[in-house]
């Protein structure tokens, strides 16, 4: 561990409850406290009075954004909102939602990774409605996009060719990957898609960072960043002792591993938190690539962070 002294934020964290059954929890929200090292869990996926049978119930909750006093949270075929006290505001379906994994918002327009469609859906926050869609795909002369509508029947089939699972967007363009698209693409205003850089397969949380990207390399068990100047950097996930880990013997990574990580969120002062199994958030310091705390939310292995965002309301 780091003895750098830190003040490290409040996050906010959802899990998937990998291979579980229904009538088993499938995860949850957790807001953790890395003060007082502290966990609660805001939301159980299936203790909850919220009634989520047929509404993405197979998957757990997945990506997180905010707009103003809302948080948006991604279930795999359903876009819920909640109050800051997790009270459920509204929900969302679309027929091309499914498999959803990251979310990621820019001014009132909030995208959406639909994995089991090979898409990009896009949610505006004021109109309260799916407004644009995007099918990815790839020939022999490189990478396509399709736009289509989301709310008419002339869309993508459902296809899973390349896991698409992180999403970013800023002033330059929109950024998007996939387990199986070995490399970040780039989708700019005129809808040209472009390989960005290239990346390992099976990686998690892509994203633009300093002078390069930062991003779960998941089959590694780590977090890597790649900078432009061919500098690199590797973060470490943390392990247990197998003697600690719940259900140890479910050790198959279809089903659930120790240090499959996922969940990634830049800190102020140089700090990145990334989440891993069993649920574990830890925060690296990055200039020195060191620990600098961890918290751990159960020893169950099946038990995997999804999402990852700091905390942005002050009184709760």
């Amino acid at each position: 561990m780091s003895s750098r002294p830190i003040c490290l934020p409040k996050l906010l964290a959802t899990s998937v409850v990998r291979g579980s059954q229904q009538g088993d929890s499938h995860g949850g929200v957790y807001k953790i406290d890395f003060t007082s090292q502290e966990v609660v869990q805001e939301i159980d996926w299936n203790t909850t009075d919220i009634d989520f049978t047929g509404r993405g119930w197979d998957r757990g909750l997945r990506g997180i954004e905010y707009s103003q006093q809302d948080i948006y949270i991604a279930a795999s075929d359903e876009l819920f909102v909640f109050n800051s006290l997790f009270e459920l505001q509204s929900s969302y379906r679309n027929p091309f939602l499914k498999h959803a994994h990251e979310i990621c918002r820019k001014n009132n327009l909030l995208y959406v990774t639909s994995t089991g469609y090979d898409s990009l859906l896009v949610f505006d926050v004021q109109k309260k409605m799916f407004i644009w869609g995007l099918y990815i795909s790839k020939n022999s002369e490189g990478w396509l996009g399709q736009a289509f509508n989301p709310n008419s029947e002339n869309g993508p089939s459902f296809n899973n060719n390349y896991h698409i699972n992180s999403v970013h967007v800023d002033d330059t363009g929109i950024y998007l990957s996939g387990l199986h698209t070995d490399a970040l693409l780039h989708i700019d205003k005129n809808i040209m898609l472009s390989e960005f850089c290239s990346l390992p397969s099976g990686v998690h949380n892509v994203r633009l960072y300093k002078e390069g990207v930062l991003f779960n390399d998941t089959k590694a068990d780590c977090v890597r960043y790649a900078g432009r100047d061919g500098s690199e950097r590797v973060f470490k996930i943390p392990k247990y002792k197998e003697a600690e880990i719940v259900n140890a013997g479910i050790d198959d990574s279809k089903v659930a591993r120790q240090g499959f990580s996922r969940g990634l969120c830049p800190l102020n002062d140089g700090l990145i938190a990334a989440g891993s199994s069993p649920s574990t958030i830890s925060v690296y310091d990055f200039d020195s690539s060191e620990l600098v705390s961890s918290v751990n939310l159960t020893m169950d292995i099946r038990n995997a962070i999804h999402g990852l965002e700091v905390w942005p309301f002050k009184k709760q």
